[in-house]
């Protein structure tokens, strides 16, 4: 039976980017033939990844890119399988160069995205490349490219969880941070209420009409109701009506922010 050395097992190592004990077995099984198990690793870690395909992806990070000039960037969602990966360094490379890529070629759907070249392979074998190498199930759920009217600003809360991109015209970096912070924390679903889908006013306001209509008051009255719990709503899911976060006082609206 061939020796196995520290320095073969390194060698396969940096060939194939495999764990190390999966590089030593693999060269225990080809009696110490370096190209036989660089062979056997490829197997291995294709099967791997089919395998962990079948698996959920729920965790994962979102990262976020801007350019230099800040008037074109992109933020991505990265999921796996567990928190612990998603703090390693590959998955954390992996996800960061994705944004990067998805800022500078501007892909026009993940399949695109997933065609591009990342470094020597493409994006869908660095995923597959790295689905062997950890062991879990990695997906790109989606990504945004934005080209700035102004400038771009960004914001990621702790844990990278929730990110934000944002295209700011006038104010500062500062203010820009700021207004991503706040969409991070506030979580609007449109920029003014002229921009709120129709369906889910009318769904508000059903709604406010039901809850009014127990009331057992006049109707005038209820109409009254019904409208103030409708601009109570409004204010509450967009950006513009949303009491700024940073406001100490909490009366400031982020439309008299700005």
């Amino acid at each position: 039976m061939a020796e196995i050395t520290a320095s073969m097992v390194r060698d396969l190592r940096d060939k194939t980017d495999a764990p190390m004990m999966e590089c030593k077995k693999a060269l225990v099984e080809a009696e110490g033939n370096s190209a036989k198990a660089e062979e056997l690793l490829r197997v291995r870690l294709g099967n791997k990844a089919s395998r962990a395909a079948a698996r959920t992806a729920a965790e994962g990070i979102v990262a976020v890119h801007v350019a230099p000039d800040a008037r074109t960037g992109a933020i991505v969602e990265v999921n796996c399988e567990t928190d612990f990966v998603a703090k390693t360094e590959d998955f954390l490379k992996f996800a960061a160069s994705l944004a990067e890529l998805a800022a500078k070629s501007s892909p026009a759907d993940l399949a695109a995205l997933g065609a591009l070249r990342l470094g020597l392979a493409t994006v869908e074998e660095a995923r597959k490349a790295l689905v062997g190498r950890i062991g879990e199930n990695i997906s790109v759920r989606r990504f945004a490219r934005i080209e700035a009217r102004g400038r771009l600003s960004q914001y990621v809360h702790g844990g990278a969880k929730i990110g934000v991109l944002i295209d700011v015209s006038g104010g500062n970096d500062q203010l820009g941070r700021d207004l991503a912070m706040h969409i991070a924390a506030s979580k609007p679903l449109a920029l003014s209420r002229d921009d709120v889908p129709a369906e889910l006013v009318k769904k508000e306001r059903d709604i406010a009409a039901a809850k009014a209509a127990e009331s057992g008051k006049p109707a005038n009255i209820v109409e009254k109701m019904v409208e103030g719990s409708l601009q109570k709503f409004l204010r509450e899911v967009t950006l513009l009506g949303q009491i700024f976060v940073k406001d100490p006082a909490g009366k400031q609206t982020v439309e008299a922010l700005l």
